[in-house]
């Protein structure tokens, strides 16, 4: 029997099985591949990620924009993640690795035993859902339409994107329309994301914000494709092609026998899709309150860990983020180029107040003031229609 089961063996998984064996409890990660690999492209801020190692890093540009009406500098560091470098540093030693794929938990009194599908069974005091939008133990993925980003992209030579990128600036937006690639989605907005990944290369992306259900990726593929066309780059356009697809209104799980964490408990941030950096400073407080509470039971340190992963301010600044979730979702165009050039012009710390403080109710409602003060009227008009859920 191990003191902590987490299922799911992504960084955000890793991140609280280090920090659990760290807080002394003999902890065990469960997956298919548990030091697999991780496809994904992860980004964030700078301010977010300062106490990862250097090996950590892929990039880190020295400019960050942004391109609506007009193109903004943006007063914050952006980054990107080294997955094998990050992965090194969360893969503790002392923790056990499960190959294998969890099929149901039955939680008594004791702990929890979870099944596997080849029939093993696995004894914990605590079981903790990392499995992300699967949600494999904690009531399994969203059902119905959600509001989903969704983007298209490809990983290029840094030397080779010619007039479409400054292979030393990050384009977190460029919702200059693609050429002639609206097709029969219509007006749908999608923007370019341009960042250096490191190794030589950029990741072009064509990027859905939020829109329910999400943008097509077929419709993504072709506007990325004609960007590049139109840059003289369409011999780029084969090269590996990345897929991302990010449910925005997943419910937070609050309660529960089985402690669910990070995408699987909800910390999609709504407005942005982003949850990484929330994971990794989210872990070590969970771990703390797992090896506190649980000398009383495990019931007891299963409660502990929601109460911190979900406070009430926590909660609170979440449901503000859903409104502005429901503002983005039915903006047109015309109108998210306005309202992001009214955001990105706000100062660093209004900005930041929204899109990383994640407990902050004084200074998310204070950012989102300021951002509707700074817009114009016709945005004022979609912000307060969203208003009404």
């Amino acid at each position: 029997m191990v003191d902590v089961l987490i299922v799911g063996a992504g960084p955000a998984g890793w991140a609280l099985a280090w920090c659990c064996t760290e807080s002394g409890l003999h902890t065990a990660v469960l997956a298919p591949a548990p030091t697999g690999g991780w496809p994904a492209t992860y980004g964030g801020w700078f301010d977010e990620f300062g106490h990862l190692p250097a090996s950590a890093f892929a990039a880190r540009p020295p400019a960050t924009t942004v391109i609506t009406r007009t193109e903004q500098r943006v007063p914050r560091d952006y980054v990107v993640l080294d997955n094998d470098g990050l992965g090194r540093w969360l893969r503790h030693p002392s923790v056990r690795t499960i190959t294998g794929t969890a099929e149901e938990v039955t939680v008594g009194n004791n702990g929890a035993t979870v099944r596997l599908t080849d029939g093993q069974r696995i004894a914990a005091a605590v079981v903790v859902d990392a499995s992300g939008v699967r949600r494999a133990l904690s009531g399994g993925p969203p059902r119905g339409a959600h509001t989903e980003q969704t983007a298209v992209g490809v990983r290029v030579p840094a030397g080779a994107v010619g007039g479409l990128a400054d292979p030393e600036v990050a384009t977190l937006m460029d919702w200059r329309p693609a050429p002639g690639a609206l097709g029969a989605s219509g007006q749908a907005a999608s923007f370019c994301y341009r960042v250096p990944v490191g190794h030589g290369q950029m990741l072009i992306e064509e990027t859905s914000l939020a829109r329910r259900p999400g943008l097509p990726h077929e419709v993504l593929r072709e506007r990325l494709h004609a960007r590049l066309a139109a840059a003289g780059l369409a011999d780029l356009a084969p090269h590996r092609e990345e897929r991302v697809r990010v449910p925005l209104d997943l419910t937070p799980r609050r309660t529960g026998e089985v402690l669910a964490f990070g995408v699987a408990a909800g910390l999609v941030h709504p407005a942005t899709g982003y949850s990484l950096a929330s994971s990794l400073r989210l872990a070590q407080p969970v771990a703390t309150a797992i090896a506190e509470a649980l000398p009383r039971s495990p019931a007891a340190a299963v409660r502990a860990a929601q109460r911190t992963i979900w406070s009430s301010s926590a909660f609170a600044v979440h449901g503000l983020r859903r409104y502005g979730l429901r503002s983005l979702r039915r903006m047109p165009p015309e109108s998210l180029n306005a309202f992001f050039e009214a955001f990105f012009a706000q100062p660093a710390g209004t900005q930041r107040a929204y899109l990383s403080v994640r407990d902050d109710v004084a200074g998310t409602t204070a950012a989102m003031r300021a951002v509707f003060h700074a817009s114009p009227p016709s945005v004022r008009r979609h912000l307060l229609r969203a208003s009404v859920p």
